[in-house]
């Protein structure tokens, strides 16, 4: 994506709703909170040196900046609504190949653990990535990132997890590390070494969590590679007991804890999310009632998948009993390649209203303030306050209840990121 070349301040005017998600307190949403958008009419946004300097009405803000207004680049909004920068807060970004042969299966009958215990599935990304050079994974990275623009997201986060060796794990890393100097996109980088057991493992399970604790999470904590350590808690993957293992041992470090708890069958990974002060548990479609309890009053955020339950033709999370129970609920792509090959968060927030009963208030709260606090970005990005990084996106609808009405359109008109307008 090209930025514009001359950083001046952007004036946006006159939208027709500017939905500012703006938040008194400093935590995630929760139960009738995340209906409250924050929405100013004939909206109005003065963005300069990369932040945000005022929000208010056009009226407001013309009193404020009219002398200056030959100095800005000016943006009518007129007849759209104005959102913070979309934040994807869970996907597998970096990894080498693809799968495709892999989804006609699931269509004439192989499961998603049939396909991985086959060789398949992560295994697979996992040899494609191995053989991939650097180089190679920044260019199919990079093209990623750019598609994640264009559908109005600012801010990703992005797991290791396909290379279950040291060499490979820090490949990944290093390649976000490079794409967050040369991307617009912001990634927040997650060590998932703990993504499946290596197939030379086999039958060595706690062989391989010794390896990962004692040799893999050292290196990446030293070298400052990753924020958040995740494990994927799955009957065939990684017990409870060795994934509370695994996220202590990283907590050690500094890493914090983020979990894949009750994808496949209820395991009882979102209890252990609550009892290891994890900032997420992922997936939950069959997170149990008791877990759902424990992670509301731990303050555990449920970061739901919907376009991966359906492309695995699964019954999407609870993510309507979530918000009621008061669990605060973020919604992500799950971009990878085997169970949700999307970039487009706006489908994501069709399907979290579709599927799993949120409303279009809440799906949108999901896609932005809840899921900056996900990966703990929400001072800098997921709502429109003075202060604050000037990532924005202004779509060609004049409401938010059309964002979320059609299906699977994508109705991003400009995207700003650090004031700078990258789409």
């Amino acid at each position: 994506m090209e930025a514009d070349r001359v950083e001046k301040p952007v004036w946006i005017k006159h939208a027709s709703q500017l939905a500012t998600l703006s938040q008194d307190g400093k935590g995630p949403r929760v139960k009738e909170k995340m209906s409250e958008l924050g929405i100013i009419e004939d909206g109005s946004m003065w963005l300069e040196e990369g932040v945000i300097k005022a929000v208010g009405t056009t009226a407001e803000l013309e009193k404020k900046y009219g002398e200056r207004e030959k100095e800005a680049d000016i943006v009518n909004a007129s007849g759209c609504l104005v959102t913070p920068g979309l934040v994807d807060p869970h996907t597998h970004v970096v990894y080498g190949g693809s799968r495709e042969r892999e989804f006609e299966m699931r269509l004439e009958g192989a499961t998603y653990m049939e396909i991985m215990n086959a060789g398949g599935g992560i295994h697979a990304t996992a040899r494609m990535t191995r053989e991939a050079t650097e180089e190679e994974l920044i260019e199919q990275t990079t093209w990623r990132l750019d598609s994640f623009l264009a559908h109005g997201i600012t801010t990703v986060e992005g797991k290791s997890g396909y290379g279950m060796n040291l060499e490979t794990e820090l490949k990944q890393l290093r390649v976000m590390e490079k794409l967050q100097q040369t991307h617009p996109i912001d990634i927040v980088p997650t060590f998932m070494g703990a993504h499946a057991v290596p197939q030379e493992y086999k039958g060595r399970e706690d062989e391989f969590v010794d390896r990962l604790i004692n040799e893999m999470l050292p290196v990446v904590a030293e070298e400052k590679l990753a924020e958040f350590n995740d494990v994927f808690c799955e009957k065939g993957v990684f017990t409870p007991d060795q994934s509370e293992r695994i996220l202590e041992a990283g907590k050690k470090y500094g890493l914090i804890p983020k979990i894949h708890a009750d994808e496949i069958e209820s395991y009882g990974g979102a209890e252990l999310a609550a009892k290891v002060g994890a900032i997420s548990a992922e997936h939950l479609l069959k997170a149990s009632d008791e877990g759902i309890r424990a992670m509301a009053e731990s303050g555990v955020i449920a970061c739901l998948l919907p376009a991966t339950a359906l492309y695995l033709r699964e019954q999407a999370a609870a993510g309507r009993k979530m918000v009621d129970a008061g669990v605060p609920v973020a919604i992500s792509t799950d971009c990878n390649p085997g169970s949700s090959p999307t970039t487009s968060m706006p489908l994501v927030m069709n399907l979290a209203c579709i599927l799993m009963r949120m409303t279009p208030a809440e799906a949108l709260t999901a896609a932005t303030y809840n899921a900056a606090c996900a990966i703990n970005r929400q001072d800098k990005a997921g709502s429109l306050e003075e202060g604050k990084q000037a990532d924005v996106v202004m779509w060609d609808i004049e409401n938010y209840q059309k964002l979320q009405y059609f299906f699977g359109v994508n109705h991003v008109k400009s995207v700003w990121k650090k004031g700078i307008r990258v789409v």
